[in-house]
């Protein structure tokens, strides 16, 4: 899928590699809340980094600062070395986003939005067109060539936003719950579309409530609680020895007690 790769990925900075993505302070209040204080993440190349914590937390505000949807009120955040802000073309050149509750041209085929967005990415036609086939192919969406968006399942939504995510050929996916209601023969399909993504070299950054999917597929971690970094790091280092979830439960604080229903429903 990545006819190139990006100028400037493969530099050094100091002893190490240069992340794939990079957040150094950042921070946004809404009114009087602070919903992201401060957060610093490096995430390395080539891995597939899983971003948890509770509702609330802070991981879409994070996330969409990181990419440049949101502008931060302090903080940097860098793709390949590039700042988000300062050289927003280059640094989105080099990131594919699926953001939660992705918004479509809801009157095109999947066809006809991939090649009109390739169009707007600047790709040329024959490019576009040939990259729109590969990715309905892949994504099992070519049977439905005839079918507008507006009449996906939401299975279906994801896969074309995976699609426009992947199509101009970023090193870099930015996914706010990829997976949130969607059937498992859908979710099969994503994970084994995002585990050849890194496969090949790419970086993989996703927010997911699931615990299960985020040991499954990840191999670094960070716990978002209140708008902080609780922990972070490769996988085995977070989760302690225990499980991720339960490791989640002690970091964000969690009281875990006796679980019950409504009384006037007890036998």
């Amino acid at each position: 899928m990545h006819d190139t790769d990006p100028p400037g990925e493969a530099a050094e900075v100091g002893a190490g590699p240069v992340p794939a993505l990079e957040l150094a302070g950042l921070s946004k209040r809404f009114g009087p809340k602070a919903a992201v204080d401060q957060v610093s993440l490096s995430v390395p190349p080539g891995s597939f980094y899983g971003l948890v914590g509770p509702n609330g937390a802070g991981k879409t505000t994070s996330l969409s600062m990181a990419v440049g949807l949101l502008r931060p009120d302090s903080g940097h955040a860098r793709i390949f070395g590039v700042d988000v802000w300062a050289d927003p073309v280059v640094a989105r050149a080099r990131v594919g986003v699926l953001p939660d509750g992705l918004a479509l041209p809801e009157r095109l085929t999947g066809r006809e939005l991939l090649t009109y967005l390739g169009r707007m990415r600047g790709l040329d036609r024959p490019t576009a067109a040939r990259r729109a086939q590969e990715l309905l192919e892949i994504l099992e969406l070519d049977e439905a060539e005839r079918t507008l968006v507006i009449d996906y399942s939401t299975g279906m939504r994801k896969k074309i936003g995976l699609a426009t995510a992947l199509l101009h050929g970023p090193r870099l996916l930015v996914l706010d719950e990829p997976f949130e209601a969607v059937d498992p023969v859908s979710a099969l399909t994503i994970r084994a579309m995002l585990r050849a993504f890194v496969s090949g070299g790419g970086s993989v950054v996703l927010s997911s409530h699931v615990m299960a999917l985020v040991e499954q597929l990840c191999d670094h971690v960070a716990v978002i609680d209140r708008g902080r970094v609780a922990a972070a790091g490769p996988l085995d280092e977070v989760r302690a020895g225990g499980t991720l979830e339960d490791r989640f439960v002690e970091l964000v604080g969690a009281e875990v007690g006796e679980r019950r229903g409504p009384s006037w429903l007890a036998s």
